[in-house]
């Protein structure tokens, strides 16, 4: 069911590669509220991915950005105001790659090349969006800036290796650039933590049905799927959130603030 709560706004879209993208389903949804989109990522996950299709469902331009890039993310937003005649209302930041998960190497033997490559690609490029649409002016007073975060920011999933590292940054960023788009535009930015979710990208860290099992008995409504997911982003895109700013959210059905329950405690008897 769709209310309107994004008519008349425009966003630019990071990081849908396919329908089981997080960032594909905010997309559709953003579409159905009502706002314009531009959906990007970078030449690579062009090529392997199927933006085209949600393209043409949304009725969206695909402007093509490598985030490790200052020129290719100021190419971004030039074209993008181009396309809107102004600037945009919302950002959602969809973007996060660890080589040493990839390649399966263990956190204490990191390569440090490929932990540099997974923090510019993961955390610095969500700082080169918001840096890079400051000095533009591309983001609308009020707007509002999203990206998606995970719980292993905060706590330890071993497994997760240094996308854990990437995340905390990703949320302290948020915070930072939070105060001082406030301050300069009223912007606000926030981070969504949302519960494991079969994502291409999720998908590829070691255990990771085990974590999505386990956190299913651990949230007491159960994991929130990624069409729940873009329904909160959307809920922040919104003007109904406009004071909500600095903020790591948790949309995890409970997960983040349970300690235990009856479910894992009888999982662990047997």
């Amino acid at each position: 069911m769709a209310y309107n709560l994004l008519k008349g706004k425009k966003g630019i879209i990071f990081g849908a590669l396919n329908e089981q993208s997080i960032a594909w389903k905010v997309a559709q949804r953003c579409h159905e509220e009502g706002a314009e989109i531009v959906l990007t990522n970078s030449p690579l996950a062009l090529r392997m991915g199927e933006l085209n299709k949600l393209a043409e469902e949304c009725n969206a331009p695909v402007i093509p950005a490598d985030v490790t890039s200052n020129e290719d993310v100021t190419n971004l937003f030039t074209k993008s105001i181009e396309h809107f005649g102004g600037g945009v209302d919302f950002v959602l930041h969809s973007i996060g790659m660890s080589v040493n998960v990839r390649k399966g190497i263990h956190y204490t033997e990191n390569n440090y090349d490929f932990t540099h490559k997974g923090l510019d690609i993961s955390a610095l490029s969500f700082h080169r969006v918001l840096q890079t649409a400051m000095k533009l002016d591309a983001i609308n007073e009020w707007g509002s800036v999203v990206a998606l975060t995970y719980i292993a920011a905060q706590r330890v999933f071993p497994d997760y290796n240094d996308m854990a590292d990437n995340k905390a940054y990703l949320e302290s960023i948020a915070r930072n650039f939070g105060y001082q788009y406030g301050v300069k535009k009223h912007v606000r930015i926030n981070t969504v933590s949302q519960s494991p979710t079969r994502t291409t990208a999720g998908s590829g860290v070691k255990g990771f049905d085990g974590f999505v099992n386990y956190a299913e008995k651990m949230s007491p409504l159960g994991n929130a799927d990624a069409n729940q997911c873009a329904d909160y982003c959307v809920s922040l895109f919104s003007d109904l959130t406009k004071m909500v700013t600095m903020q790591n959210l948790f949309h995890d059905g409970g997960f983040s603030f349970t300690g235990v329950t009856a479910a894992v405690i009888e999982q662990m008897e047997k």
